[in-house]
C-alpha cells in the first residue's frame, strides 16, 4: 500500500514518488570532478529525498562511498563548537550505521581539540575508506555563528587534501545559499560572500514539479487503487501549487483519505478547491512556517508592498533573492517579483489577519435572509455599521500598517464567510489594488480595494475602471469599490464614511464606498 506524504523523506515502499534524482542537477560530473558545491531550495520540495536517493545510486555503483548526512541535531551550540562538533559527530556515527554497508563505515573518531573535530574525523574516514568518499551534508544553514564558521572553515581547510585525505566531493544542502547563513560575529546576520566555503564551484537548485509531473504522480494513485484524477483536476492542482511538492501531495492525501475514500469516484476540480480551502483553513506545519516568516523585517519589507500593489522601492537584492530561496517569491514571466502560487496567495494575507480577526467584537449576520442566503445591500449596511464603530480602533491590531484598512476589512469579510462561503484574493506589485471575490451560496461579489494617500488624486476614476476588468472575468454585471481614505487631511471618519451608486466604463453598477 501507497500513499501520498506530507512529511520527511519519501520512501518507495510507502510513497507515490517520482524518480527522485531527476529534478537535481548533474552532480555526478561535479562530483567525478573532485568539487564542492551548495544546493539551496525552499523547505520540503525534495531535498533530502532526492540526495538520499543519490547517495545510495552512487554507493551501489561500487565506485564511491557516498552518505547523506545531517547538521541540525549541531543547532542547539552556536557559539558552542565544541558542543556542536561533538553532536553532529555523534549523529553521523549513528546515520552511518544505518546507511552504508560496514566495510564502508569510518573509523572510530579520533581525539582532537575543538574546531579540528570534523576535519579530523573526515580525515581519517577518507584515509581508510576503500573508495573516494562523497558527503551531503543536510540541514547547513541550521547551524548559525561560530558553530557555522568553525564547520565551514574545516572543510575549506581540508579540501586540498581530498580525495585521499579528506573527501572527494562535499554538498552542503539547506534553504538558502552559503552567503545568506546566519552569523553573528562582526556584527553581521549574513556571510555575504561564500567565504569561508569560498571553495565550492557551483550553487545549484532543486526545481518543482511540471504540469506533467503532476499527472504521473497522480496516475500512480490511479494505477494502485482505480481511482481515476480527471485531467481538469490535474491541472488544476498544478494551477493552485504551481508544482510545489508538499502542495501537491498534501491536496491529494486530503483528497483521497478525507474527501473521497470511494476509490470508485473520479476526482474532480472541485474536489481540489474544497481541498485547497481546508488546507488554508488547517494551517498545517509547511504553510504555518511560511506565515510565521511574514514577522522578519527583510520579509516585510517585501510582502507589504506586494500586498498593497505598490512598487518595491529601494530593496536590496539579497532580500529579493531570500524570499526566492524561501520559496514564498518567484520572477513571474515579464521579470516582476510575484507571490510563488495561488495557495501562498491566500495563505499569506489571512495569516495576517488573524489578529484583526480576534479582536474583532461579536457581529450578529445580519446580512443573510431567513433562508440563509447572502443579501448584499443587508451586508453593506452591516459594513457600514462595523467601520464606523470599530474600523479606525481595529486599525492599529494590523502588523503590516500599509494595507491595515485591507487586513481589518478582510477580518470582517472572513466572518461573513465562515458560515458556508469562501474570499479569494488578487494582488501584485504595481497593481496599486486589491481584488477579492466573496463567493456565498448563489452569490458572487467583486470587490475592489484602493487607498487614498496623501500627493495622490481621488482614486476613484482608476478604480471604476479596474474593476471593471475584473467583474469582466468573473462574469458579473455589479460590485463594490472600496476606497480607503488614509490622507493626512481627509475629513473625520463620520463626514468621510458614505455609499453612492457609480457607473463603469462598461456599464456596470458599481457600489463606492468611501471609508
Amino acid at each position: 500500500m501507497q500513499w501520498f506524504n506530507t512529511a520527511g523523506p519519501c520512501r518507495s515502499d510507502i510513497h507515490y514518488m517520482l524518480p527522485a534524482t531527476r529534478r537535481l542537477p548533474n552532480l555526478e560530473r561535479l562530483i567525478a570532478q573532485q568539487n564542492y558545491f551548495v544546493i539551496h531550495a525552499p523547505r520540503q520540495v525534495g531535498k533530502t529525498t532526492a540526495m538520499l536517493a543519490l547517495a545510495q545510486q552512487l554507493t551501489e555503483s561500487g565506485e564511491y562511498t557516498a552518505v547523506m548526512l545531517s547538521a541540525e541535531i549541531g543547532a542547539s551550540f552556536s557559539n558552542d563548537i565544541a558542543g556542536a562538533e561533538a553532536a553532529i559527530l555523534g549523529a553521523w556515527r549513528q546515520s552511518v550505521s544505518v546507511r552504508l554497508a560496514p566495510e564502508l563505515q569510518p573509523p572510530p573518531w579520533p581525539p582532537s581539540e575543538p574546531g579540528q573535530q570534523i576535519s579530523r574525523a573526515l580525515y581519517q574516514w577518507a584515509k581508510s575508506s576503500p573508495r573516494p568518499l562523497v558527503l551531503f551534508i543536510d540541514e547547513i544553514d541550521s547551524l548559525q555563528d561560530q558553530a557555522l564558521l568553525s564547520v565551514l572553515r574545516q572543510l575549506r581547510d581540508g579540501h586540498p587534501n581530498r580525495p585521499t585525505a579528506f573527501p572527494q566531493s562535499v554538498g552542503l544542502i539547506g534553504l538558502r545559499d552559503v552567503r545568506d547563513y546566519k552569523v553573528a560575529s562582526g556584527g553581521s546576520e549574513r556571510l555575504n560572500t561564500s567565504s569561508p566555503f569560498n571553495i565550492k564551484v557551483r550553487s545549484l537548485t532543486l526545481r518543482n514539479f511540471n504540469a506533467e509531473e503532476v499527472a504521473e504522480l497522480y496516475q500512480q494513485h490511479t494505477a494502485a487503487t482505480g481511482q481515476i484524477f480527471t485531467p481538469e483536476a490535474a491541472e488544476l492542482a498544478f494551477e493552485l501549487t504551481q508544482g510545489q511538492p508538499w502542495l501537491v501531495n498534501a491536496l491529494a492525501k486530503e483528497i483521497v483519505e478525507e474527501l473521497v475514500t470511494d476509490e470508485a469516484i473520479s476526482i474532480t476540480p472541485e474536489h481540489f478547491q474544497t481541498a485547497k480551502e481546508i488546507l488554508i483553513k488547517r494551517q498545517d506545519t509547511h504553510l504555518d512556517s511560511l506565515a510565521e516568516r511574514l514577522r522578519e523585517p527583510r520579509v516585510k519589507a517585501i510582502i507589504e508592498p506586494i500586498l498593497a500593489g505598490l512598487e518595491l522601492g529601494n530593496v536590496p537584492n539579497d532580500d529579493i533573492q531570500f524570499l526566492i530561496d524561501l520559496g514564498l517569491c518567484v520572477m513571474d514571466a515579464r521579470g516582476g517579483l510575484a507571490i510563488a502560487n495561488p495557495i501562498y496567495r491566500e495563505v499569506l494575507p489571512r495569516a495576517l489577519t488573524v489578529t484583526p480577526m480576534a479582536s474583532l467584537p461579536q457581529i450578529a449576520p445580519s446580512w443573510l435572509t431567513p433562508t440563509g442566503d447572502l443579501e448584499t445591500s443587508a451586508l453593506l449596511q452591516a459594513f457600514l455599521a462595523f467601520w464606523l464603530q470599530h474600523g479606525e480602533p481595529l486599525l492599529k491590531s494590523a502588523s503590516y500598517p500599509e494595507i491595515a484598512p485591507h487586513l481589518v476589512l478582510m477580518a470582517f469579510l472572513h466572518r461573513v464567510v465562515n458560515g458556508g462561503g469562501t474570499l479569494e484574493r488578487e494582488y501584485a506589485i504595481g497593481r496599486d489594488r486589491m481584488d477579492l471575490c466573496l463567493r456565498y451560496g448563489t452569490v458572487t461579489l467583486g470587490i475592489e480595494l484602493k487607498v487614498w494617500r496623501d500627493r495622490k488624486g481621488d482614486p476613484l476614476g482608476q478604480g471604476l475602471a479596474q474593476l471593471d476588468g475584473y467583474l469582466a472575468r468573473l462574469n458579473q454585471e455589479s460590485g463594490w469599490l472600496v476606497i480607503f481614505d488614509r490622507r493626512t487631511d481627509a475629513p473625520e471618519l463620520e463626514t468621510r464614511l458614505s455609499s453612492d451608486l457609480e457607473q463603469s466604463p462598461g456599464g456596470r453598477e458599481i457600489t463606492v464606498i468611501r471609508a
